[in-house]
Formats: structure tokens, sequence, C-alpha cells
């Protein structure tokens, strides 16, 4: 069964601030690589500290963080910027 992508509210404002090349990259990458039978753990890397229970993917510059839950086969975005702001504290 292919795993679901969606975006949060938050996480889709912060999508549409970027620039077309960007949000383009990151769409294809949770199209091609995420929302397939494979389990989306094998590209991420888990979060620690505040953020631990999460996953961060990275495209680029940016990166996207997760919500992955097993029981709903979804993964949910929650945040996506550049690298440097995209976990708060900056």
């Amino acid at each position: 069964m292919d795993w679901r992508v969606e975006f949060t509210e938050t996480a889709e404002k912060q999508l549409s601030k970027l620039d077309r090349k960007a949000q383009a990259d990151i769409f294809r990458y949770f199209e091609k690589r995420i929302a397939t039978g494979e389990d989306p753990r094998r590209l991420g890397d888990p979060l620690r500290k505040d953020l631990s229970g999460l996953w961060k993917y990275r495209t680029g510059d940016y990166r996207v963080v997760c919500d992955i839950q097993d029981e709903k086969v979804l993964v949910l975005v929650l945040r996506v910027g550049h690298r440097s702001k995209v976990y708060g504290g900056h």
C-alpha cells in the first residue's frame, strides 16, 4: 500500500513562500520517493530533543519536518523551510 502525503495548513503556507523551483523539487521528492509502498523512514532522519518522534527530509537547502503515522499510512508534513530556520529557535 502506498503512503499518503498530506501538508498541514502551516506547511502549505511555508511552501508557498518558496520559489517555484524549490516548490517543484519538494513536491517531486515526496511524489516519487515517499508516496510509495516502501517505508518512508528509509530516506529520512529522526529528529531529537524537542522534535523527538518527528522525521526530517532533505531536498537541496530545504528541510521538511514530518510526522509519520503508521496506523494511517500517512506522512504528515508539518514544516517546510530553509535548513537554517526550519527547526525553530533561530
